[in-house]
């Protein structure tokens, strides 16, 4: 196993660089060995991830870029970088090749004038299909790294994709990938399907993955209600940090209004709503989409009157988004979080 605390020196030498040239890992392509066997688990793979204790490691962040984690010389994990100054700290770590597995289109022009290559494969919470699992190792096994792995949070999907990496590319003991997932990223307990990807699921060698025929899309698309999810998680964080700060706006972000945002997370539940595909959906599921309806409209007002009293604490926006998370959540924990 390569050593995390090199990776972590050298990650850090590369964030805190002021136009300093960096001390980074040299561009490489792996040689592979077998693929670790997976593990025989006789509880849930998320607890079987506290069984190899790791150091207490924070992660290393820069401008625009969160939950950052070098696992090995080859692979870093973290958070979608927000800016064009979030991919230039990712190219001078050295990164060749960026994996995305969220749903939004990455910013590939931005990343190649870096000398940087896109790959994006997105993937969901409840867990990860085979088709996925193949073009995840493909990346990992025939491009040139080292790589940077990125969801949109950069905490559940990226790590879960980091492990394939670190399994299928630097060899780590199944139960140490899952570690790194729970005890260093913070992959939740609720994406049992993640973890079970990785712990015991079928994890391809580099000749399988050879034989795959796959041509690594900077791009893909998603349509419909994934789509409208992207957009969605968005909105909502932006409208969570603001209530969280009582309104204060973003510095980083003096254009964001948490009075839009909720009135477009309300449109966008509409519409998702209406989408002709979710008609065959189950009807607590719709039931759900109505009634984020409801409380997005309840936030909207909520939010409204708190900045007209020039409240202090906006505490009516904060029941007011407590209810919708609860709503949201309890969707997710059906239709989102595991395959059960």
């Amino acid at each position: 196993m390569r050593s995390t605390l090199i990776s972590a020196s050298i990650l850090a030498l590369a964030l805190t660089s002021c136009g300093e040239s960096a001390s980074v890992p040299s561009a490489t392509k792996a040689t592979f060995g077998s693929v670790p066997a997976p593990l025989t688990l006789t509880t849930s793979a998320y607890d079987a991830a506290a069984d190899v204790p790791l150091a207490e490691t924070a992660p290393m962040d820069a401008d625009g870029l969160h939950n950052v984690y070098a696992l090995s010389d080859d692979i870093i994990s973290g958070a979608e970088p927000e800016s064009e100054a979030a991919l230039a700290a990712i190219a001078k770590m050295g990164v060749k090749t960026i994996l995305s597995v969220d749903g939004k289109m990455p910013d590939v022009d931005t990343a190649a004038a870096l000398g940087m290559r896109y790959v994006h494969v997105p993937i969901q919470y409840r867990g990860i299909t085979e088709d996925e699992v193949l073009q995840i190792a493909k990346t990992f096994h025939e491009l040139e790294g080292p790589f940077y792995v990125h969801c949109y949070h950069g905490v559940h999907r990226g790590p879960a994709a980091a492990a394939i990496g670190r399994v299928t590319m630097d060899g780590v003991p199944r139960d140490q990938a899952i570690a790194e997932m729970r005890q260093w990223c913070g992959t939740s307990k609720k994406y049992e399907g993640l973890y079970a990807t990785i712990a015991a699921g079928d994890l391809p060698s580099a000749e399988e993955t050879a034989a795959y025929e796959w041509d690594f899309p900077a791009q893909h698309a998603l349509t419909g209600f994934r789509q409208s999810m992207i957009h969605m998680a968005r909105s909502y964080d932006r409208i969570k940090d603001m209530v969280k700060n009582d309104g204060a706006i973003n510095p980083e972000h003096p254009d964001i209004d948490p009075v839009n945002e909720a009135a477009i997370l309300q449109g966008l539940f509409k519409q998702s709503l209406e989408l002709e595909r979710l008609a065959s959906k189950p009807a607590d599921f719709r039931d759900w989409l109505d009634d984020s309806i409801l409380q997005t409209r309840v936030l909207h007002e909520a939010l409204v009157a708190d900045r007209t009293s020039g409240a202090a604490s906006w505490d009516k926006s904060r029941a007011a988004f407590a209810d919708l998370k609860a709503s949201c959540d309890a969707c997710h924990a059906v239709y989102r979080n595991d395959d059960g």
